[in-house]
């Protein structure tokens, strides 16, 4: 697995945390660093900031498959089934488990169930291959939740933070008894809109221009780093904005961290059974249980901070998603081979069986 998990990736936990460390250092050293990150913006959105989500957010919607789209429509069951996993079960799971664990903090709360609404279009790639799962499968899975979370991510966003918590007579703030769809719809096309159109105009050219092969093997691996880049300088700004909470952040991070494990675990091995009882192969099980347990944690951190504020607890709760998920889910794929070994000892189905 280390030898195929890229050295950025396996380290990527690693990466988070010296972030956060540099940030609250550099925040407790010069507290007048706030002031010079608040002199660049424009109304509510600083420009640095913005900048960094959308480069952010770039490569990995450059790398999506979206001519394999078709593969998942022609087979309804595995379709279905992903569509179950993802747009229900896995919101209303971690909607369910923030207010279980966070409802001490609201804006941890918040921040915990936006990471539940976007679902997974990078990393997804990583896990299902170090598990020996379905590629064709991922490729489609991952393009149609990409255009998915572009039409229907501000619906969701606002059902599940404007709307739903009212019906449980859950406490807000102010931020989310203002928040409006029209703002979330914003921030969704100017984080998650523009780079997919970026995206799929940068691979549809480039494909033509040059060949798909050159587009995967020189050109992706080119702007990768970027994603990775722009978000630890994220993390450095939000940090170094935080630094008198040298001392609380380390709990926080436990208690968000809590719930978020819990959720992986859960998605996964109740993703991995529910394929497995329709009567989907491992590779396919392997992928449609990576595809649910995952996150798009790039969007959440994104849309966090356009609508609640780069110092927003819900910004903070957002960024505690990869540091979580990397070591959780190369866990996960150990368990997936494990799987593979105890419950598909038989010669595997034809693929869309």
């Amino acid at each position: 697995m280390k030898t195929r998990l890229k050295f950025l990736d396996r380290y990527l936990t690693l990466w988070i945390f010296l972030a956060m460390a540099i940030g609250v250092f550099w925040g407790w050293l010069s507290p007048g660093i706030a002031d010079f990150w608040n002199s660049m913006s424009s109304g509510t959105t600083n420009i640095p900031i913005a900048i960094g989500l959308i480069v952010m957010m770039y490569p990995p919607l450059a790398k999506v498959r979206y001519e394999e789209l078709g593969d998942v429509f022609r087979n309804t069951k595995v379709l279905g089934l992903s569509l179950i996993q993802n747009w229900l079960i896995g919101p209303v799971l971690m909607f369910l488990l923030a207010i279980l664990f966070l409802q001490f903090n609201v804006d941890y709360m918040y921040g915990l169930i936006l990471i539940g609404l976007a679902r997974c279009i990078a990393m997804v790639i990583v896990w299902n291959e170090l598990a020996k799962g379905d590629t064709e499968y991922c490729a489609g899975l991952v393009a149609f939740n990409s255009i998915f979370q572009v039409l229907l991510f501000s619906v969701y966003a606002y059902l599940f933070i404007a709307v739903f918590p009212a019906w449980f007579g859950l406490p807000t703030n102010s931020a989310v008894e203002a928040i409006t769809i029209g703002q979330i719809a914003k921030s969704v096309f100017i984080y998650l809109g523009i780079p997919f159109l970026a995206g799929f105009f940068t691979r549809f050219i480039m494909i033509r221009v040059k060949s798909k092969e050159w587009y995967h093997t020189k050109f992706v691996p080119k702007i990768s780093p970027l994603t990775l880049i722009a978000l630890l300088f994220t993390i450095l700004v939000m940090f170094s904005l935080k630094g008198e909470y040298i001392v609380k952040i380390p709990l926080d991070v436990i208690r968000i961290a809590i719930p978020l494990t819990i959720y992986f675990l859960i998605m996964f091995v109740l993703s991995f059974f529910m394929s497995k009882k329709v009567g989907a192969n491992y590779q396919q099980s392997a992928t449609l249980s990576f595809t649910a347990a995952s996150n798009n944690f790039e969007l959440a951190i994104a849309v966090a901070i356009a609508i609640f504020g780069i110092n927003s607890g819900e910004a903070f709760a957002a960024v505690i998603g990869p540091l979580v998920e990397v070591p959780v889910l190369i866990s996960l794929v150990n368990l997936a081979l494990y799987f593979k070994k105890r419950y598909f000892n038989d010669p595997l189905p034809a693929s869309g069986s």
